[in-house]
């Protein structure tokens, strides 16, 4: 051991230990999951509800796949739109920041100094740091989108890629409620049993990116959903009996 490992012992300081933290954000694993059970708890809701009004086998596999495609459809649409319109603005944005330290260097670099200087750094370094940072317009532009954007040049979300791993994931999930049915089904009941498996093992699967234990985020997500489909199945039930 050295010298200093030694004298930080004796002064009762364990020396640093190195660790990893998860990722906080969820990566790709929290949109893919969420995606998966919104397609999964409303489209087994819609089959539930028109089972619930004594339809035919052949009317609720309609329904389901109606469904399925139409909530897939919808989602990439919209999170296409999404995603666009914020790169759109950020894009925007960022432009104005790059017009902005070509007309106005100097007072860009009192700006970024008096970052610094709000996060704790005292005010020569601040200065230094960018000054420093400023002699590269690239970098500097970085710097500021970062800081005063919350974004990135360049790295910006692709719409494409979003509404595409959207209508993917939601199609995965609103498709296991109707395989009972595509295989020959005649009852709720198969269908039902494969929703609660999906359900209870996508939400085990987010607690992944949660401190909370897998049997309870499977029960949760378990217990929301059979909410929503014995509701909507209460619905059909009534308007089925009503003779509308």
């Amino acid at each position: 051991m050295s010298d200093t490992g030694e004298k930080t012992e004796e002064r009762g300081v364990r020396p640093e230990q190195h660790h990893q933290h998860r990722d906080v954000t969820g990566g790709w694993l929290r949109p893919a999951v969420f995606g998966a059970m919104d397609g999964l708890v409303s489209n087994f809701a819609l089959i539930a509800g028109v089972a619930g009004g004594q339809a035919t086998q052949k009317v609720v596999l309609l329904a389901g796949l109606a469904g399925l495609a139409a909530g897939a459809f919808s989602m990439a649409a919209g999170e296409y739109i999404s995603v666009a319109s914020q790169s759109e603005l950020a894009e925007a944005e960022i432009e104005v920041e790059r017009l902005e330290l070509a007309r106005h260097p100097a007072a860009e670099q009192r700006e970024l100094a008096e970052v610094f200087e709000a996060r704790g750094v005292d005010p020569e370094t601040a200065a230094e740091v960018a000054r420093q940072l400023s002699r590269n317009p690239d970098e500097a532009l970085e710097v500021h989108a970062r800081e005063e954007l919350g974004v990135t040049p360049g790295d910006l979300p692709s719409p494409l890629l979003a509404a595409g791993s959207s209508f993917l994931s939601f199609a995965v999930g609103a498709l296991l409620p109707v395989l009972p049915y595509l295989l020959g089904a005649t009852s709720l009941w198969p269908a039902a049993i494969v929703a609660a498996l999906g359900l209870f093992g996508a939400g085990a699967l987010v607690s992944r990116i949660t401190a909370r234990p897998w049997w309870f985020g499977g029960s949760r997500q378990l217990l929301f959903g059979a909410a929503a489909a014995v509701t909507t199945y209460g619905f059909g039930a009534l308007i089925g009996s009503s003779g509308i």
